[in-house]
């Protein structure tokens, strides 16, 4: 049929709007909240971290940031983490899964369990891990799931619109050599802390005006207990001091299980639990990561120690990872063709006047290729069709 509006007659050639949107409803996923507290106090100065400041590794001034930003209140979740692999791991190209994460050797898995074969992979969680941090997660898997919540969170396959382009460009990278080299795109709005984002958020004091750092990531320079009692009295976290905060089979509390030992930004679990990846490159060859574990001892929470590091390939049984997400960066709203600041009609006929190949060369990619596959075409409509609604 032809339709007429402002960009003149354009032909959909074999399937209406209504079929398409009705389409979009049944298969696009729930979105996934992310809880975060936001870090103000931009331009405070940092500290000098590392073995000079009494801890261990090399010396670094850490925690100065001169921007606002948003941080996960918890570490990322197991059934965030299944949420994630059921939307873009029905084939896993790029080993998002470990069957460790089911079963491992030592009894530490976080019990997400896989189902089916390749090309129709689905995965679930038992309830009483679900809210407990994902562990033997790489670095290149935390940078994929941030890249699948920069991109709005799709269902597909693992590629540059879901996993593989938007706050990293990976684009397949999956060994040491390529993920060392990684670095955070300019509009990227959802990331794996920086080292300065992290530490900042663990251990600044932003009350009063004292620009203070304490030593530890619940507002104390006290050495914290590892305790689970409740209710929590403060000062705890899940960490090894001569026995485990919790044993066999959990060994992780659940996020925020230490309801009053929170950062002064109000974080849960930068000491314990996991460690977390952040995006410093230590030693020119390793990942950093901070914060200690369940099977540590609490000289790996204290600020100054930034020794710890791992290859961006390791998936471990005490590592998992926290977001930050970095407001006003980017394209809010890359399907507003028309520019109204919202999503809707207008922008698929702008698809439909767009409709063919990119000029070439291309890349670039051209105005309404927002799949990226260099030309214009149905793909392109599903996308505008996943981002209906309002810009942010």
């Amino acid at each position: 049929m032809w339709i007429q509006n402002q960009y003149g007659c354009v032909k959909i050639i074999t399937i209406t709007l209504c079929s398409l949107i009705a389409f979009v409803w049944i298969t696009e996923s729930p979105v996934m909240g992310i809880d975060t507290v936001p870090i103000g106090n931009p331009g405070n100065f940092g500290e000098l971290s590392g073995a000079g400041a009494g801890g261990a590794g090399p010396d670094r001034i850490c925690g100065g940031v001169d921007y606002e930003y948003n941080i996960g209140k918890y570490e990322v979740t197991a059934g965030q983490y299944t949420e994630f692999l059921n939307a873009v791991a029905a084939t896993d190209t790029y080993e998002l899964y470990s069957t460790d994460m089911w079963n491992d050797p030592w009894g530490y898995a976080c019990k997400i369990q896989r189902n089916g074969t390749s090309g129709s992979y689905t995965y679930s969680v038992e309830s009483d891990w679900a809210n407990r941090p994902v562990n033997y997660i790489s670095w290149g898997d935390a940078a994929r799931f941030a890249n699948w919540l920069h991109n709005g969170q799709p269902t597909g396959p693992q590629d540059l619109t879901t996993t593989e382009d938007g706050s990293y460009f990976l684009n397949g990278a999956m060994n040491n050599t390529e993920l060392i080299v990684i670095t955070r795109e300019d509009d990227a709005t959802w990331v794996i802390p920086s080292e300065d984002e992290w530490y900042k958020a663990a251990f600044y004091e932003p009350q009063g005006g004292t620009g203070i750092y304490w030593d530890y990531p619940i507002g104390t320079d006290v050495v914290p207990s590892n305790d689970l009692v409740d209710p929590d009295p403060g000062n705890n976290a899940t960490f090894y001091d001569g026995d485990l905060t919790i044993g066999s089979p959990y060994y992780r509390t659940e996020v925020g299980a230490h309801e009053h030992s929170n950062s002064p930004y109000e974080t849960f679990d930068q000491g314990g639990n996991v460690w977390e990846w952040n995006e410093a490159v230590l030693f020119n060859n390793y990942r950093g990561r901070r914060g200690g574990s369940f099977d540590q001892t609490s000289w790996y929470l204290f600020a100054p120690n930034r020794q710890e590091h791992a290859w961006p390939t390791v998936q471990h049984h005490a590592i998992g990872f926290r977001v930050v997400e970095i407001p006003g960066q980017g394209t809010p709203c890359p399907g507003d063709l028309t520019g109204d600041d919202q999503v809707n009609i207008d922008d698929i006929f702008a698809v439909l006047g767009l409709w063919g190949d990119c000029p070439d060369p291309c890349p670039p990619y051209c105005t309404g290729d927002l799949t990226e596959d260099c030309t214009v075409n149905i793909d392109d409509i599903f996308a505008i069709l996943g981002q209906w609604g309002p810009c942010e």
